[in-house]
């Protein structure tokens, strides 16, 4: 009989020879089965939250170092978009997840081992606001209230953003002269969690609100994200900034979301016989809306992936990409998600009675996808930086 170690040792070798887009693909079954209890319970089930670990979905950005897989940002996409297609809550917090992974390089490697280090570990937090942390001896006393913590119910550490007040109640500046952002990390039992989350899409994500009182965070497990050259991790995957990571992440999430979409729509046409006309399929205007949308679809996807795999690959080991990337990588991101939504409307309309009921194959990725179109990531303003950018005016705003 094999031992432990060796049987953990097939399934890693199993999982190596599986890219994780495989993996992502191969739990359309059971995401596609836990859908209806996750929408219902505002957060992942333990099944799917089981598998999830297991397929080592959760660890695709982490850095190697501890314990991480540290994926190609191509991989990346494809496979939180195929989780997304199934289900949006499932791709998205997959996508956050690997997300905060991104903060790992910002953290000695003892603490960032600690936090991440665990075959299980995940990690939410929510953005930054006006909360402050008093910097006392050994460390930050940390209270506030942050939102949109999604994964938090799933997650075993939390993460808090705020700047820092120094002994002398000045303000702590950074570099740049500005007041310093910083993240304080604490594990998930000294947070109070409020079960405060009841939109009307991507209800499963629990980006519940969260509160701490003077919390005492040691200094280890604090850092600042906002300089790209403090990083401790090395190579090309931690050059990007983890903002431009995590909104080509959520670019992947409404990709994936309107490929459902799109996908759903092909399966009705070739059964449909609306009242009066002929077989859906055999419609010619459904028939061309069809063919744009998969094309827009296939467009955006295809620049997005495109973008980031040049920028990736000319990255060096050491220093943050150029302003231009980022912009470069925003402005696929930003393109994608219009996109996405502009299809996903399209088949909602093309669908017709069929995508209004609860439990079409429509009516929850429309929800799903207006939801992400509210994020902050999806803004038009994003567009309007990028284009300083491309004009050669420094943004007004951090890319």
């Amino acid at each position: 009989m094999a031992s432990r170690a060796e049987l953990q040792d097939a399934v890693m070798n199993d999982l190596s020879l599986r890219s994780p887009v495989t993996r992502a693909r191969d739990l359309a079954g059971l995401i596609a089965a836990e859908a209806d209890a996750i929408e219902r319970g505002r957060r992942l089930t333990e099944p799917v939250v089981e598998e999830l670990h297991a397929a080592r979905l959760f660890r695709m950005l982490y850095p190697r170092s501890v314990g991480g897989d540290e994926v190609e940002p191509a991989t990346y996409i494809a496979a939180v978009g195929e989780l997304a297609r199934h289900d949006g809550s499932v791709g998205w917090c997959v996508s956050i997840a690997n997300s905060i992974g991104l903060f790992a390089p910002y953290l000695d490697l003892e603490a960032a081992r600690r936090v991440f280090g665990d075959p299980r570990a995940t990690c939410g937090w929510g953005p930054p606001n006006e909360c402050r942390g008093i910097a006392v001896p050994g460390g930050y006393r940390v209270t506030g209230r942050w939102d949109f913590a999604s994964g938090c119910r799933h997650s075993s550490w939390m993460g808090a953003h705020g700047t820092v007040v120094e002994p002398d109640g000045s303000l702590r500046l950074n570099n740049f002269g500005r007041p310093t952002l910083r993240t304080w990390l604490f594990p998930v039992e000294q947070a109070r969690l409020l079960d405060n989350w009841d939109p009307i899409g991507l209800r499963g994500t629990a980006s519940e609100s969260y509160t701490v009182e003077d919390l005492f965070v040691p200094e280890e497990f604090t850092g600042m994200r906002e300089d790209p050259t403090l990083r401790r991790e090395p190579g090309p995957l931690y050059a990007f900034p983890q903002q431009t990571l995590y909104s080509v992440g959520i670019a992947s999430v409404a990709l994936g979301i309107a490929r459902g979409m799109l996908d759903a729509f092909v399966e009705l046409a070739l059964r449909k016989t609306p009242r009066g006309t002929g077989r859906l399929a055999d419609n010619a205007v459904i028939q061309a809306e069809l063919a744009r949308a998969e094309a827009r679809l296939g467009a955006a996807r295809s620049y997005l992936i495109d973008t980031v795999t040049e920028i990736y690959r000319r990255a060096g080991p050491a220093a943050p990409i150029e302003i231009m990337d980022r912009a470069r990588a925003r402005l696929a991101g930003s393109h994608a998600i219009t996109s996405a939504v502009a299809v996903a409307d399209t088949i909602y309309k093309a669908a017709g009675v069929d995508a209004i009921f609860p439990g079409s194959p429509f009516e929850r990725r429309f929800r799903d996808i207006h939801t992400v179109s509210q994020q902050i990531q999806s803004r038009d303003a994003h567009y309007e930086t990028v284009g300083q950018v491309l004009l050669g005016n420094p943004p007004e705003v951090f890319l």
